[in-house]
């Protein structure tokens, strides 16, 4: 059975976008390869295997993408509540262990970004909070120990 990918509308917008793109690059590799086939001798030119690489990892990402679009599943942020912390709910937290306040909003793995604060469902600190309400105080076990954060906040 696929794997379902869970994400927001914008992110399968993103990953159409990012099919197209990897599709616009098909013919553009396929020239680069006819162009190498032209110089001749095919087991000594580097090219002509630069190309031919190029081409399977296109394929690859193509087949990667087209997969994950297959069996996305949209989730209607209209639809949810904030009574417990959900995929694309934005939880304010403290973190007990370095007495600091982080902003995290759960998301699917295709749209993670730590560095704009979009935590994948995946991890460690976003698999502890999932289900926790307001005032709870979750542990996550991390490769560097174990952390602590009480759930201040829940929002949309």
């Amino acid at each position: 059975m696929a794997e379902v990918h869970y994400m927001s509308q914008e992110g399968l917008d993103k990953l159409k976008k990012d099919l197209a793109e990897a599709l616009a690059q098909r013919p553009v590799i396929s020239a680069a390869i006819a162009e190498a086939r032209e110089k001749g001798d095919l087991s000594e030119n580097a090219e002509y295997e630069s190309a031919r690489e190029a081409q399977g990892l296109l394929e690859l990402k193509i087949a990667k993408i087209q997969n994950t679009i297959a069996n996305a599943k949209v989730i209607d942020e209209s639809q949810l509540n904030t009574d417990k912390v959900r995929m694309l709910t934005t939880v304010k937290v403290k973190n007990l262990t370095a007495d600091a306040e982080m902003v995290f909003t759960i998301v699917g793995e295709n749209e993670a970004d730590f560095s704009q604060g979009r935590l994948a469902a995946t991890t460690p600190i976003a698999r502890a909070l999932m289900g926790h309400a307001k005032g709870e105080t979750v542990e996550a076990k991390v490769p560097s120990g174990v952390l602590k954060f009480k759930i201040l906040d829940i929002s949309l």
